[in-house]
């Protein structure tokens, strides 16, 4: 079992964000739930800066693929609009967006592959959050909108990872109308890998994450890096990368066993 970072013990209780361990009997999960379920787990300042610091921990951590959770009714309601509305200054705003880009950014750039395990509905920022994990499983009952838009407030920030997951007339109509699509709406877009029923949800996430578990540490780690560094390179710097990235993975244990396995007609060690 791995190690709970003794800054965030496993499961503990009565904060904003909460970090298990080994989640869903899964050896290598670890569950990060945002826990505002009276708020719909709006992103407030407080609740940001605790899921940063979690998303911190387990990227140096033992864990091998972090599931993002949340509790209640709600995956996450978006920026708590209340706090920024009591706040009403250009440099407060400013900071709070560049504060969650931070956070975003994390998730991609933690070595492990994030999953978001979506319920009710994830709207705003937590659109955007679902939208920058790099895998999302949604219950069939699950909405997902960018609203900003009906407030007289565009959802740039959420608009870039959705410009980059989903095609862009269909980006481009959610963040225009702010209207609602449905989980398999989403699914069909690229919002979201897969749709379960509500109750077979944790059993979709646990099985997504034991795949990946299953999988050499390295050769995860490796790819995830080069997904998305190639994603904003040209074609010719992108197949470079690429080539470098094979010929040092190729020299790997993990590699090496794997190949020599399928040589041998073996079960890799």
């Amino acid at each position: 079992m791995s190690a709970a970072p003794s800054s965030l013990p496993a499961g503990h209780a009565g904060e904003l964000v909460t970090v298990d361990h080994d989640a869903y009997g899964v050896a290598g999960a670890a569950r990060v739930t945002l826990n505002r379920p009276d708020a719909f787990n709006a992103l407030s300042d407080a609740l940001l800066g605790e899921l940063q610091a979690a998303l911190d921990a387990l990227a140096v951590a033992d864990a091998r693929v972090v599931v993002i959770a949340a509790a209640g009714r709600a995956f996450c309601a978006g920026h708590d609009l209340k706090e920024m509305r009591a706040n009403p200054s250009r440099d407060y705003y400013a900071q709070l967006f560049a504060r969650c880009s931070k956070t975003m950014l994390t998730i991609q750039r933690m070595p492990q592959p994030v999953i978001a395990r979506v319920h009710g509905v994830a709207t705003a920022a937590g659109c955007q959050l679902v939208a920058m994990c790099d895998l999302a499983v949604a219950s069939e009952a699950a909405r997902f909108a960018v609203s900003g838009i009906n407030l007289g407030l565009f959802c740039s920030t959420p608009a870039v990872p959705l410009t980059r997951s989903l095609s862009r007339k269909a980006a481009f109509e959610m963040l225009m109308t702010g209207e609602f699509i449905d989980a398999q709406t989403a699914l069909r877009e690229g919002l979201v890998n897969r749709v379960v029923a509500e109750g077979e949800l944790d059993a979709a996430v646990a099985a997504l994450a034991a795949t990946i578990c299953a999988k050499p540490r390295d050769a995860v780690r490796a790819g995830k890096g080069l997904f998305y560094r190639q994603l904003e390179m040209g074609i010719e710097a992108a197949y470079q990368l690429a080539g470098q990235t094979m010929a040092s993975n190729m020299i790997a244990d993990c590699a090496l066993d794997g190949v020599q396995a399928f040589i041998e007609r073996r079960g890799a060690k």
